[in-house]
């Protein structure tokens, strides 16, 4: 049975990131205005003051999962060797503060996906340790261990070329119904 590696935020949830930063910093900044992961653009000099915030908080209460994900893994869950493969740590701040972010990440792939056994899942900073048949990330780098690489359309990948993605032999998708397209998956 092949290996499928599913990447967590902005692949099955639009976790709530921007809305953190709102939150924490008194702004209104729209998603779609960042360009990349570049915390200290919303943060500047209070960064670090963001992630110990951030400590006790969830990215992911009322994370909506994103459009047809739940049926198309389902589905992929049947017919391969599905592994849900999430970084937890912040990059941005020190390690110790990042263990909440697991248990949030765990409960919330509990709860919103019961048929994905926790067994599943993988936490884990560098995803091309493990190699995989499938990929499916937002992030072009973690996809370099996979077989067939689909880069999942988003907020912060959308500068990456068409010719830079064919270079690394890699397809973008903006939706889980174009993955089942690629992955000749017909929903019943």
């Amino acid at each position: 049975m092949k290996r499928l590696m599913v990447d967590m935020d902005n692949c099955i949830t639009d976790a709530l990131f921007i809305e953190r930063v709102n939150e924490f910093l008194g702004t209104s900044y729209n998603i779609d205005d960042q360009k990349d992961f570049e915390l200290q653009n919303l943060t500047g000099d209070r960064k670090d003051e963001f992630w110990q915030y951030m400590s006790d908080k969830s990215f992911y209460d009322n994370a909506p999962l994103i459009d047809g994900v739940y049926d198309a893994l389902k589905l992929l869950n049947e017919r391969y060797d599905l592994y849900i493969v999430t970084a937890y740590i912040y990059r941005n701040s020190s390690p110790d503060i990042s263990g909440n972010n697991l248990k949030y990440k765990y409960e919330y792939l509990k709860e919103k996906l019961p048929f994905i056994k926790p067994e599943q899942y993988i936490f884990i900073d560098n995803k091309n340790l493990i190699e995989f048949d499938i990929g499916i990330d937002d992030k072009m780098c973690n996809l370099m261990s996979s077989s067939k690489k689909i880069l999942f359309d988003a907020w912060h990948n959308r500068n990456i070329s068409d010719l830079e993605l064919k270079k690394y032999d890699i397809v973008r998708v903006c939706s889980w119904k174009e993955i089942l397209k690629i992955l000749n998956i017909e929903k019943r």
